[in-house]
């Protein structure tokens, strides 16, 4: 009995030490295990093409066509335009493309006065937030709330503080201080691009401010200290230590606040409507009106596609010098 047992023994062991046999079950787990990551990632690519990619692909293809208000019941019929419609947008002295050119001329000037405007009251308020103080937990959750706040919701807001007649904006700055000679209007004429601006700086400084003091938390306090000691004031440390540390975060911040800034269409369509003023015309919301208040959606689209490969390029150029002073700041 005692050598049938060590037989059976010695045949279980050196099954399981075979190498040319594989062991029992272990395969399909793993198979499971490599799958499995695909499988969870599937609905999320699949929701991606059929939110971005096909409509991207279908604005692609329509603005090679000249598809107006007489082939929306049944667009594939439309003509080709061939390029066409990208000659007519990039024409500057036709009055389609000055529009367009005047309109992205005046996107660039809003999104570079909204970006700088945002990283410098979110870096500052994100030094601020370092020190330890009474209340800050409290106050940090208030610079927060824009952020947190529905686009919407916020937006129409501003739009009734903007009223000229019982608006808050006039009522602090015409009754109270007595700054301006008579109530201005602000969503109509000139006045409409500090509104907008200052619509697009509140709603998006407290993600700069959200970004930067997480991007703070990486910095040792120690080397703070070091230089308090070396005599280093707050201004030498800021500039020395704090805005080089930050560097990687403010290029990837930066670049998300362009390209959110500049393809916005929320905040000027909420605030002015469907049709905005000449001096608040931005280039999502120029598209909008070229497209479905013209009836000419093969114009719109060649827009939207030219916009995309500006966005790109932006993006490309980014990328590339961020990647070079990286590489020269490693050598």
């Amino acid at each position: 009995m005692t050598t049938t047992a060590a037989l059976s023994t010695g045949e279980r062991t050196a099954g399981r030490n075979d190498p040319g046999k594989a062991p029992r079950g272990r395969r399909p787990g793993r198979l499971r295990g490599i799958a499995l990551p695909y499988l969870l990632l599937f609905p999320a690519l699949l929701l991606e093409l059929l939110v971005h990619l096909v409509p991207m692909v279908i604005g692609i293809v329509v603005s090679f066509k000249e598809l107006t208000q007489f082939y929306l019941r049944d667009w594939g019929t439309a003509p080709w335009a061939g390029l066409d419609n990208y000659a007519l947008t990039v024409d500057f002295d036709a009055p389609v493309g000055e529009a367009l050119l005047k309109s992205f001329l005046t996107t660039c000037l809003f999104t570079v006065l909204s970006v700088g405007l945002c990283w410098l009251l979110g870096v500052a308020a994100a030094i601020f937030m370092q020190e330890s103080f009474r209340g800050r937990g409290v106050l940090r959750t208030v610079f927060l709330v824009p952020y947190a706040l529905p686009v919407y919701a916020a937006v129409i807001t501003w739009a009734f503080m903007f009223q000229r007649d019982n608006g808050l904006v006039n009522h602090v700055l015409h009754d109270q201080l007595g700054l301006t000679d008579s109530a201005p209007f602000w969503l109509i004429g000139d006045n409409s691009f500090i509104a907008l601006l200052v619509v697009s700086v509140w709603k998006g400084w407290p993600f700069a401010f959200l970004i930067l003091m997480a991007g703070l938390q990486n910095i040792p306090r120690e080397i703070y200290e070091a230089a308090a000691l070396d005599g280093a004031g707050v201004r030498q440390q800021i500039r020395r230590i704090t805005l080089p540390a930050l560097r990687p975060v403010n290029q990837v911040l930066v670049l998300v606040l362009f390209l959110w800034t500049f393809n916005d269409f929320n905040t000027p369509f909420v605030l002015f409507g469907k049709a905005a003023p000449e001096a608040a015309d931005l280039i999502s919301l120029h598209i909008y009106q070229s497209s479905f208040q013209t009836w000419n959606f093969g114009t719109g689209s060649a827009m939207s596609v030219l916009l995309l490969l500006f966005l790109l390029l932006v993006t490309g150029l980014h990328l590339w010098f961020t990647s070079r002073g990286r590489k020269a700041t490693d050598a």
